[in-house]
């Protein structure tokens, strides 16, 4: 099993209002992405200065899954808004035994 984890800094403009959204759009994955086994979506309650504003972590059977995710169309319609609404996102992916 593949795990894909990425954290996200929201822009302040609207912060609220886009984590719901992106939310949302995530969620939908699950229904549009067969390669993609699960997704979990956290909003950050800590207000440490080091803390981002939201994480995914999702699964797949293998890199293949995960590289089809990643050039699918709806999930890159995801990728395309969060262009416009993050200061910066940081990704970690690994096998997990």
């Amino acid at each position: 099993m593949v795990v894909h984890i990425v954290l996200f800094d929201f822009k302040e403009e609207g912060k609220k209002e886009h984590m719901q959204r992106v939310s949302e759009m995530l969620h939908a994955l699950l229904e549009s992405v067969p390669t993609l086994k699960s997704m979990e979506v956290g909003i950050n309650f800590s207000d440490k200065e080091r803390a981002m504003d939201m994480s995914i972590i999702t699964t797949f059977d293998d890199r293949a899954g995960l590289e089809a995710y990643a050039i699918h169309p709806e999930h890159l319609k995801v990728v395309a808004y969060l262009k416009n609404v993050l200061i910066e996102s940081k990704v970690v992916d690994y096998v997990k035994e």
